[in-house]
């Protein structure tokens, strides 16, 4: 993807300017910028960038990504905590997406952690 693009996460900026310093190692200013970032990272195929920033405690071994799912837009709903001062936040969210089976989203309140004075993914709780 082109840097001078809009950022998949739909804040409004180009990736250059958005989620891709995040991809590229800076560290994420919130939850919710490292919430983006992970939204960027899936609708990318960045699945080394998903694994670097998940909480040590719960990050998996692998991570396989389904290549037939097309990631659409972002919606945050809800965030609560995870800014400069806070040692955890969540962010409730609904990602839309294409599969072989048509449109579908998945809506996840996402919980974050400082580890190493870095916000991490911890886990999350998907909702129906």
């Amino acid at each position: 993807m082109d840097e001078t693009e809009p950022c998949p996460c739909r804040r409004g900026d180009t990736l250059a300017e958005c989620c891709g310093p995040l991809l590229a190692g800076s560290p994420a200013p919130s939850a919710e910028a490292l919430m983006r970032s992970r939204y960027t990272a899936f609708a990318l195929g960045d699945a080394d960038y998903l694994r670097r920033s998940w909480h040590p405690d719960t990050r998996p071994v692998r991570l396989a990504l389904d290549p037939g799912r097309r990631w659409l837009f972002l919606e945050i709903q809800r965030v609560t905590g995870g800014g400069p001062f806070d040692r955890s936040g969540t962010v409730e969210f609904t990602a839309h997406y294409r599969d072989p089976g048509g449109r579908g989203q998945l809506h996840e309140i996402s919980r974050f952690a400082r580890a190493g004075g870095s916000w991490c993914y911890v886990d999350g709780d998907i909702e129906p």
